[in-house]
């Protein structure tokens, strides 16, 4: 399953790399931030609240403005 986080406060590669590796900490998660659409898409492996994806990011200090399910092609 993806999902796609919308993520407000991300503005640099630094900001994007803190996303990236408090998601990927998140066991069953693979994560990839991008800058231009202030998005993260997160792949699952194992079944992950939308909350502890929302806590991973919010302890890195951004903000997750919305979690929708993306479409796998």
């Amino acid at each position: 399953m993806e999902k796609i986080l919308k993520i407000d406060g991300m503005q640099c590669e630094h900001c994007k790399a803190s996303v990236e590796k408090a998601l990927n900490a998140v066991d069953g998660v693979n994560a990839k931030a991008d800058l231009i659409s202030k998005t993260a898409t997160v792949t699952l492996s194992a079944d992950v609240a939308d909350q502890t994806l929302k806590n991973a990011v919010t302890d890195s200090g951004f903000e997750v403005v919305s979690i929708e399910k993306g479409i796998r092609l």
